[in-house]
């Protein structure tokens, strides 16, 4: 299996929106219109091609069935694949909205999982301000009685955030990502969204957008929001600077920064997605290389023990590494023993 298993590059999904703009195709380097709105660009998806080696064509999916527990490690191999990874562009704000987590997903959608996510904000206009949950307790009566008499607004949480910030969103959360923000954002492999209010936009045919009002209602939580911005946990080694961004049990997000030659990533036995940011990485996995591109994506296999990432030619280069159902225990031990404290670890991962 020596030349099935190595970095696959992932040709990502983009997707129009009427609340996107350019910045995808002018900032991030997608191949698309950039005088029509796109939203978001689909980066790790189970539907996207592979463009190099032995699976060039095939699909991340199609590889799940292929290569098995070779791909997936300890993760069923049946399932889709464990994250979605996408890079959005809100030009204009996004409809209010909220997600279901998994046990409504699968009791009424009679879908496998709901959907948690999060978000790091890679660049925003100044004064750029998402909506997370309610800016006090509120009822489902209450809820229900200001969607019709259009004073919902009254009640959400405005949050300001700038470039670095990053916020985790379980299922339940009311939220939204207002305009002149862009994200990068790791999430359940999930489309469940239920809309609760648009700003009275339309399509191109002129008709509103769908609505999910009684749904929303199933699942919100009604207290008051809290959540600000994830206390990340930073340390160094002699290969670079590494924050952990989201420690959470359904997904890890990492940001790392190669200082020297390399920069190695224990799999812990589970697939990664690597997404180089502002210059070129090499990935590098079992003596098989491929190059990525600033915001280009690569899915690594899980019976990788190790990776290795070898800056482009920058003395800094940044990359995000997010693991699906990752091992947190080891993720702690890494950070304990390159020398953050073990209190300082706890509290990151106790915000998940």
């Amino acid at each position: 299996m020596g030349d099935e298993l190595y970095p696959y590059v992932l040709d990502p999904k983009l997707t129009p929106a009427i609340w996107g703009g350019d910045a995808l195709v002018t900032r991030y380097g997608k191949h698309g219109d950039p005088t029509q709105p796109l939203g978001e660009s689909w980066e790790c998806w189970d539907d996207n091609a592979i463009r190099n080696g032995h699976f060039a064509g095939s699909t991340l999916g199609a590889l799940r069935n292929d290569l098995g527990t070779e791909l997936t490690g300890s993760i069923d191999p049946r399932r889709q694949f464990a994250v979605l990874t996408k890079i959005i562009d809100a030009h204009q704000a996004l409809s209010v909205q909220v997600h279901p987590d998994d046990a409504y997903a699968q009791r009424v959608e009679h879908q496998p999982n709901g959907k948690t996510e999060c978000w790091l904000v890679l660049a925003c206009d100044a004064g750029a301000e998402i909506i997370l949950g309610w800016n006090r307790d509120t009822s489902r009566e209450e809820y229900e009685r200001r969607v019709v008499d259009g004073t919902l607004g009254d009640l959400l949480r405005r949050v300001p955030v700038q470039p670095g910030d990053v916020f985790y969103l379980p299922a339940g959360t009311l939220h939204a990502i207002g305009a002149g923000i862009q994200i990068f954002e790791t999430q359940q492999t999930s489309d469940l969204t239920y809309r609760i209010f648009d700003w009275n936009r339309v399509d191109a045919d002129g008709r509103p957008r769908t609505l999910n009002v009684e749904k929303a209602a199933d699942v919100l939580d009604f207290h008051a929001g809290s959540r600000g911005a994830v206390r990340t946990l930073a340390y160094a080694d002699a290969e670079g600077e590494r924050a952990l961004l989201i420690g959470a049990g359904r997904f890890a997000v990492e940001r790392v920064t190669i200082r020297g030659a390399v920069l190695r990533l224990a799999t812990d036995g589970q697939p990664l997605a690597i997404t180089a940011m502002d210059a070129h990485v090499r990935v590098d996995a079992r003596e098989q290389s491929t190059v990525l591109a600033p915001w280009q994506t690569a899915v690594t296999p899980g019976a990788v023990d190790e990776v290795q990432l070898v800056p482009g030619g920058e003395e800094r280069v940044r990359a995000l590494v997010v693991r699906p159902e990752p091992n947190r225990e080891a993720m702690r031990g890494r950070a304990v023993g390159a020398g953050c404290s073990a209190a300082d670890a706890d509290a990151f991962f106790a915000q998940f």
